[in-house]
């Protein structure tokens, strides 16, 4: 059909129906194949019209496409031939088929499934139907095949992770509400894919990417500034290795730089009691056990928390000058013995910041193990490093 001239080609079909003679009640399908692409898919669609238009007896005719894709549009071909009038087509798995092969009909379809119309074909299961067509034909689907290649919902780039893990908290949980998340046309699940391949991690990936790793595997929510010190410490060890990081290695780092930050401060025992004064004014007393470089020391502060009490004690005992920027602690599972996780933010007298973060069956000792963190991580600054030495040796 789409090197005929159009009334020879409406002459023939013609023909044929008449000798046919389909009914309305047993129509007859007349295939129009574009054998090899040869136009623009705009121009193909004029053709179907115009054929469309001046067949006879047209409700008694079944127009069918069976586009090929020897210019790459064959899926925009078929589209705009459905518009213009045609009312079947004819498609294969993934676009196998003679040279550049078929229109690929699961394209086709779920394109049309993104658009709210049922396509009446079944792609719940896309990675089963990939593995029986990889099978039967020992044809591999490439990984960014539109819908069932590997790598069509995964992100690399920053700038897209970021979006994606903003739309995901902001998505409506409601059955039945619109899916708009950026950078993903259908929900992946709607084919039988999971989010855990959605956002992989590399040199190029960013802090959002790396926020909805933590997020989504492992239950935590980083503090919107940690989010940016942790994505360039992920950044600095994907560029090193010069390769993809898994969800495992992201974990081990975040703890690695976080949450074992023993030296050389590390919390042997801590607790605290509250106290009302005589004007009835509250304020918390606490006594923490610690090891310095090894030594056991012991703490006494007096403050208007136990995180602050504790910050006073060392404030006056070991490290004066250093100073509270934010704070934030949120359950890690639930139950009468869950974890909690807390993150410190601190700001030393240079003006360098560092985070911290501590785990544990409590809130208040997670918090304490927190600010240590974030001290030893600071300690390592050599500047600081030294002003803190000075200060102990003459303890």
């Amino acid at each position: 059909f789409s090197a005929t001239e159009l009334e020879f080609a409406l002459e023939i079909c013609e023909a044929v129906v008449d000798v046919w003679q389909p009914t309305p009640q047993q129509p007859m399908i007349l295939n129009l194949p574009a054998t090899v692409e040869l136009a623009t898919p705009n121009v193909h669609a004029d053709q179907i019209e115009w054929f469309c238009n001046n067949l006879r007896d047209r409700e008694s005719i079944i127009v069918s496409l069976h586009t090929h894709n020897d210019r790459g549009t064959g899926v925009a071909a078929t589209e705009l031939g459905l518009l213009a009038g045609a009312d079947r087509v004819e498609g294969t798995l993934f676009g196998n088929g003679e040279r550049t092969g078929n229109v690929d009909i699961v394209t086709l379809a779920l394109n049309m499934y993104t658009q709210g119309v049922d396509p009446m074909l079944d792609f719940s299961n896309i990675n089963q139907v990939r593995e029986v067509y990889e099978r039967c034909t020992r044809l591999q689907v490439p990984p960014r095949q539109p819908y069932g290649g590997e790598l069509v919902f995964t992100a690399f780039s920053g700038s897209h992770q970021d979006a994606i893990n903003k739309g995901m908290v902001a998505q409506d949980p409601r059955p039945g509400a619109y899916w708009e998340i950026p950078y993903l046309p259908i929900d992946p699940k709607d084919i039988g894919r999971n989010y855990k391949a959605i956002i992989r991690i590399n040199a190029q990936s960013g802090k959002g990417g790396v926020a909805y790793v933590l997020e989504t595997e492992y239950g935590l929510h980083l503090p919107k500034d940690m989010r940016v010190e942790f994505g360039r410490i992920i950044n600095d060890m994907a560029d090193a290795l010069g390769n993809e990081l898994s969800s495992d290695q992201i974990r081990q780092k975040f703890e690695e730089t976080y949450l074992r930050q023993n030296n050389p401060f590390q919390l042997e025992s801590f607790r605290s009691r509250t106290q009302k004064s005589e004007d009835k004014a509250k304020s918390v007393s606490c006594i923490a056990q610690l090891k310095v470089e090894g030594r056991p020391y012991e703490l006494c502060g007096v403050g208007n928390g136990p995180i602050n009490a504790f910050m006073h004690a060392m404030q006056e005992e070991l490290v004066p000058d250093f100073k509270l920027v934010n704070y934030a602690e949120h359950s890690l599972s639930q139950g009468a013995e869950a974890e909690a996780i807390a993150y410190i933010h601190i700001e030393t007298p240079s003006g360098e910041r560092f985070f911290g973060a501590g785990v544990d069956t409590s809130i208040e000792t997670a918090s304490i193990k927190a600010v240590l963190s974030a001290l030893n991580r600071a300690l390592h600054s050599d500047p600081y490093n030294r002003s803190w030495r000075d200060t102990f040796s003459r303890k």
